[in-house]
């Protein structure tokens, strides 16, 4: 697990930088091009709008979900731009979790006045 929490580390430090310079107000596609292009600077390997396949009994949904962001295979990055963080938000990225095999997940709501008060760590337990 500590390989996925000095990956959340980089990440929410990413985070910090970006809101710093662009404040609140923007699309989730915005912030999101912006933490890829942060996280590619620093040498990791991410993925954008990856596919995670959905399966049910035998069928396999080979798009079932998108995640928005993957780092180094090993961290889910769920990125969004709302009023305040919801419960079903909370359920999207545990499905995630659930879905991909990872233990660690960071949503991120770039719509507050201090990014820092807009993330919520996700651990599979």
């Amino acid at each position: 697990m500590q390989i996925e929490n000095d990956l959340a580390t980089e990440v929410i430090g990413s985070a910090i930088i970006i809101h710093r310079a662009l404040g609140p107000g923007l699309l989730e596609s915005a912030y999101k091009e912006c933490l890829y292009y942060e996280l590619i600077k620093k040498g990791l390997y991410v993925e954008k709008e990856k596919p995670l396949p959905l399966i049910y009994e035998e069928i396999k949904l080979d798009c079932g979900y998108r995640l928005d962001l993957m780092v180094e295979n090993k961290l889910i990055v769920e990125i969004k731009a709302v009023n305040g963080l919801t419960d079903i938000h909370l359920a999207q990225v545990l499905t995630y979790l659930n879905v991909s095999g990872c233990k660690l997940a960071l949503l991120i709501n770039f719509n507050v006045l201090k990014v820092k008060d807009g993330i919520r760590r996700i651990i599979k337990s």
